[in-house]
């Protein structure tokens, strides 16, 4: 699954940056090259690896220190990963630092948290004014709990019986709806400037099943079994985000 999420990241960086610099003959194409990248649940570290050589400087957390070692020595194995680094520690202990992030990705981590909303302000309070948060997760579906757990944990027994809890999944919209009400609490000084009064990531009035693409944005990701592997869905495709899915979503510069 890791390329098509590192696909989604470039992506939505690609055409955020067009749209800043439309109207100029040659915009720079930076992509994720100089940006501060936070990848939280890293696990083994392959997602930030791959930011990692697509030019990011990124740090890597996890709560779990097994996955930090695993992570780290393989890491070790590629003297190109030199921007990248790795922390053994939850998400909330870095709010400590005034240290924040263009990007903040948490891939297939928001499913297992026990309070989600907690989890969801931590992670959004660790972008920078501008930046970006990206995350994947399951929706909260009859055909994510046949994929994901009948078929996946009791089948054909792919994934240890007890991974996935079906009340712990999120649908999309949910998720949506979240950011439509989140207002971020504190401001850094260093965007001040920007600063009037706090307002929701996602305009309240839109509808959480199509908030504005400027905004957030929610794409399935779906396996394709010929091909084997996993494929990011187009917009607006029925049912594509009923079980897998990536979300993005941009914090506002006030």
């Amino acid at each position: 699954m890791n390329p098509v999420r590192v696909q989604f990241v470039r992506e939505k960086l690609a055409e955020v940056s067009l749209r800043e610099h439309e109207g100029e003959e040659a915009p720079p194409p930076k992509g994720l090259r100089g940006l501060d990248v936070l990848d939280v649940g890293c696990g083994g570290g392959l997602l930030s690896e791959s930011l990692t050589r697509l030019g990011a400087n990124t740090l890597g957390i996890d709560a779990s220190e097994s996955n930090i070692k695993i992570a780290k020595l393989h890491a070790s194995q590629d003297p190109k990963l030199e921007h990248l680094s790795y922390l053994n520690a939850p998400a909330e202990s870095l709010l400590e630092s005034s240290k924040r992030y263009d990007v903040v990705c948490s891939m297939e981590v928001l499913e297992h948290v026990d309070n989600p909303a907690t989890f969801l302000s931590t992670c959004a309070e660790l972008v920078k004014p501008g930046g970006h948060l990206f995350l994947s997760t399951i929706a909260r579906t009859p055909l994510a709990y046949f994929l994901t757990i009948f078929l996946a944990e009791d089948v054909l027994r792919k994934v240890s019986r007890g991974t996935h809890t079906y009340h712990k999944f999120i649908k999309p919209t949910e998720l949506v709806s979240f950011f439509q009400k989140y207002r971020s609490p504190s401001m850094d000084p260093e965007y001040l400037e920007h600063a009037t009064l706090h307002k929701a990531w996602i305009s309240p009035h839109s509808s959480p099943a199509s908030p504005p693409l400027t905004e957030a944005e929610v794409r399935g990701l779906v396996y394709h079994p010929l091909q084997a592997k996993w494929l990011l869905t187009s917009r607006g495709a029925w049912a594509a985000t009923d079980c897998n899915y990536i979300f993005w979503v941009r914090k506002p510069f006030q």
